[in-house]
């Protein structure tokens, strides 16, 4: 379970997150939305412990972001939004590397490899150099070496931007198998569609701060809109919270 708390984040006289408090369940997807610059990626950031936040915490399974921040990494496995490989790699040994620093045996990670590479239909370049590996190819590689672990919280930072339909599909089916396996799951995203489609609950953020969290049908509800598209108009045309 990931929970967050009053979490503020200044950059100069810019704030890019006023007072974000969420939480995020076991075996539940929860979609972070939001519109640009609304303060997404800085919340995963400081959830993910490449930001520090100037006030307030987080917990990763009740684990400190602040106060403990290498054992709050060792319980996620993190896309960030530039799904970033070594390019002289390829994507099998990304992987396999990144198994190897999360003390992973030969035998166990080489088997978690193989596992992952199925799963996200990434036999015909699993082998190959990663440099000109297309964005769908960069993204498959860069989120099975982030949960080579098994992490029990996975974050992931607009996962599906630059994808095909084909890594779409992919991806939504993995994540699916996540959840249902009981992990903890958080995502941001701009895409309503993308949200209607996966999240259980969501999330919305604006101005850095949350405006509404629940169901979709909770958001949907309580707006008084028939589409989640229009309610997340209305929330952050008017900045007014629902809970």
């Amino acid at each position: 379970m990931i929970e967050a708390t009053s979490l503020q984040k200044h950059f100069g006289a810019v704030t890019a997150v006023r007072d974000v408090t969420l939480r995020a369940l076991d075996g539940r997807i929860t979609g972070l939305l939001g519109p640009n610059g609304a303060g997404k990626s800085t919340t995963l950031r400081i959830l993910y412990t490449v930001l520090t936040a100037d006030s307030g915490d987080a917990l990763i399974d009740g684990v400190s972001v602040t106060r403990e921040p290498l054992e709050a990494r060792r319980r996620m496995g993190v896309l960030p939004h530039a799904a970033g490989i070594y390019p002289n790699l390829t994507a099998r040994e990304n992987i396999l590397y990144f198994g190897a620093l999360h003390g992973l045996s030969r035998v166990d990670r080489e088997a978690r490899a193989n596992e992952l590479i199925g799963l996200l239909e990434m036999e015909e370049f699993a082998d190959r150099i990663a440099k000109g590996f297309s964005q769908g190819q960069r993204v498959k590689a860069a989120l099975a070496r982030a949960i080579i672990h098994r992490p029990r919280n996975v974050l992931l930072d607009e996962p599906t931007n630059g994808l095909d339909v084909m890594a779409v599909r992919t991806l939504r089916r993995l994540l699916i198998r996540l959840r249902d396996e009981g992990h903890c799951l958080l995502f941001s995203s701009h895409v309503m569609q993308e949200v209607g489609a996966l999240c259980d609950e969501v999330v919305v953020i604006a101005h850095g701060t949350v405006v509404a969290s629940g169901t979709p049908d909770e958001i949907r509800s309580r707006t008084g809109e028939s589409t989640l598209e229009d309610a997340f108009v209305r929330l952050i045309g008017t900045g007014e919270g629902l809970g």
